[in-house]
């Protein structure tokens, strides 16, 4: 799957716990993204994962379940995306919730295929950030992390998430720098084409939600980074 990422450009994300109508989710359906990522922080469960699945299953782009919460894992996915929050203070948030699931799903996972995230979580208002209860991290603290990512983890991707909020490019740079085989992604408050292009020029993966809420067309415009 790893190979597959390494060209895509643009993800949008889907929350099950927001509404979009037909004609918005038709138009993301077929716009220019390389895939669509379902996941959320608050109230996700079984039946709007599914219900949202269910609207997904006419496209033609890879659809992917962002692993969240157990209680709302479901089969019929492309991709499953597995965070890790190296940020945060409590080692559940990386190791003791995958445990878990494991046991639990551990029969059905010859016919999956997993992608592992590194997140590191900047925006303290952030209900994501305050439910993993992360510390803020620096950029030196950024650094490490990605260096730890690639280094010592061996994750798919790295993923510097500002969750509603638009990011200092300073860490994209920073980051970028450590990283050869972990991809970068970036999230966060992206609203337009612009943000989208400078996010761009050093993630390798931006991911585009909340826009998609508040301004379709804007949102639609993001995938124009696209070479």
């Amino acid at each position: 799957m790893i190979d597959k990422v390494k060209s895509w450009q643009h993800i949008f994300k889907l929350d099950p716990a927001k509404t979009i109508s037909d004609i918005d989710l038709e138009k993301i359906k077929q716009s220019n993204t390389d895939a669509l990522i379902v996941g959320g922080t608050d109230n996700i469960d079984a039946t709007n994962v599914m219900d949202l699945m269910l609207r997904l299953t006419d496209t033609s782009l890879p659809v992917i379940l962002e692993v969240s919460t157990k209680k709302a894992i479901i089969p019929g996915f492309d991709y499953y995306f597995i965070p890790f929050v190296l940020n945060s203070q409590e080692k559940k948030w990386m190791m003791d919730i995958h445990h878990h699931t494991i046991k639990e799903y551990k029969e059905y996972l010859d016919y999956v295929d997993f992608f592992v995230e590194g997140y590191c979580i900047f925006n303290e208002e952030a209900k994501v950030f305050q439910k993993t209860n992360c510390l803020k991290p620096t950029i030196e603290d950024a650094v490490a992390y990605a260096y730890m990512a690639e280094n010592i983890f061996k994750l798919s991707s790295f993923y510097v998430e500002y969750s509603g909020m638009y990011g200092d490019i300073e860490v994209l740079k920073e980051v970028s720098k450590e990283l050869n085989e972990t991809l970068l992604f970036y999230g966060g408050g992206i609203k337009n084409l612009a943000q989208a292009k400078e996010m761009s020029a050093y993630a390798d993966v931006i991911i585009v939600g909340n826009a998609i809420y508040e301004d379709i067309n804007q949102a639609l415009a993001t995938t124009q980074i696209k070479k």
